[in-house]
């Protein structure tokens, strides 16, 4: 299936291939800026040195600005392979379906048809960009900053390994949950659809017999279950930011613990304990 949707990218091949790479690289100068920043605090601030916060300041500022600027071309890019991918594979769907027998025609409604045109359409077009950014950048952000905090101090990055799995194992509940829910919305978009076209198609049908009542109440009940299954879905995802803040924290209040009596044995420094903290929010994120 996946081979079948990916021969609609075509000509925008090149776009898909540049995403992942300027994700990279923004990657890349996001996890170096909390290390130069380190060196900052270390070199400049404690040891008072004003060319050490100079040189380490200008490098800061052109990180950041070399980050904004991958962060800004993997988007451009982004959104240009997957609107281009969504207009090839929509046009291949649309001349599929003329091509359909009076069996397959039968088999699926015009409702389902229009709602695999379209929303169908829209959510693989989404995913498609996800999948070129962020399964891009989370696992190639969380192996970086996970090699930077343990060259920092090996100990302490023992922390990350003691809260990730709580996290995934959350993240893993709430998806088994949550994935049945969307299922049954996208069905439920089909019959929307379907009614749809039918007051459309015989709206001098239904203005004739005196059938607005009827037709309005059946519009309501398929609208009134697709917006109880969608909000069953949205308040089951809500979980998922207290899920998060719970194990940022857990993690922050752990780092500040032992760094404060690493920091105190002279085993670590100031700049490293702030460059820890941004590494924790760059992994656990």
């Amino acid at each position: 299936m996946i081979k079948r949707l990916l021969k609609s990218v075509r000509e925008f091949k090149k776009d898909a291939l540049l995403t992942p790479f300027f994700v990279v690289l923004e990657v890349v100068m996001e996890v170096i800026i909390p290390l130069v920043m380190a060196l900052l605090i270390d070199k400049g601030i404690d040891g008072q040195d004003m060319a050490a916060i100079w040189k380490y300041g200008i490098i800061l500022v052109l990180c950041a600005m070399l980050a904004l600027v991958f962060g800004a071309a993997a988007g451009t890019f982004a959104a240009r392979a997957s609107t281009g991918f969504a207009r090839n594979l929509r046009h291949d769907m649309y001349y599929n379906v003329q091509n359909f027998s009076f069996s397959n025609i039968d088999k699926f409604s015009t409702g389902s048809i229009v709602t695999r045109l379209t929303t169908d359409v829209t959510n693989v077009q989404n995913a498609f960009q996800m999948c070129t950014r962020i399964a891009v950048r989370c696992p190639v952000m969380l192996v970086f900053a996970l090699f930077m905090a343990m060259r920092i101090n090996s100990r302490m990055a023992l922390v990350f390994l003691a809260v990730l799995p709580i996290l995934a194992i959350g993240m893993g509940i709430l998806m088994k949950v949550v994935g049945p829910v969307f299922e049954r919305a996208f069905k439920i978009y089909d019959r929307m659809n379907t009614v749809v076209q039918e007051n459309v198609r015989g709206i001098r049908v239904v203005k004739t017999y005196v059938r607005e009542d009827h037709e309005t109440e059946k519009f309501e009940g398929v609208s009134g279950m697709l917006y109880r299954t969608f909000s069953k879905a949205q308040k089951t995802m809500a979980g998922v930011m207290p899920l998060m803040q719970f194990c940022m924290y857990a993690c922050m209040l752990l780092i500040s613990w032992f760094g404060a009596r690493l920091i105190v044995g002279g085993s670590m420094t100031t700049g490293e304990l702030t460059s820890m903290f941004s590494y924790a929010m760059q992994i656990l994120m």
